[in-house]
């Protein structure tokens, strides 16, 4: 294996870690505060918008060096 194939593997598997990190983070502080099914709802919502941002251009980042 050489490196860059090391350096790619680990930035997905980094990235996806910090990925479910942040859900674990969006639950736990749901939970903590008492959001309720809505409140859990509009934490998962406006912070996963960030997250989905952050996917969708590294999709598309990707797909246009093509």
């Amino acid at each position: 294996m050489d490196i860059e194939l090391f350096e790619t593997i680990s930035l997905y598997v980094g990235i996806g870690g910090l990925i479910l990190f942040m859900g674990f983070i969006m639950w736990d502080l749901a939970k903590e505060s008492k959001a309720g099914k809505f409140g859990t709802f509009v934490l998962f919502g406006a912070l996963g918008l960030g997250l989905l941002g952050f996917v969708i251009k590294t999709v598309l980042v990707e797909y246009l060096n093509l």
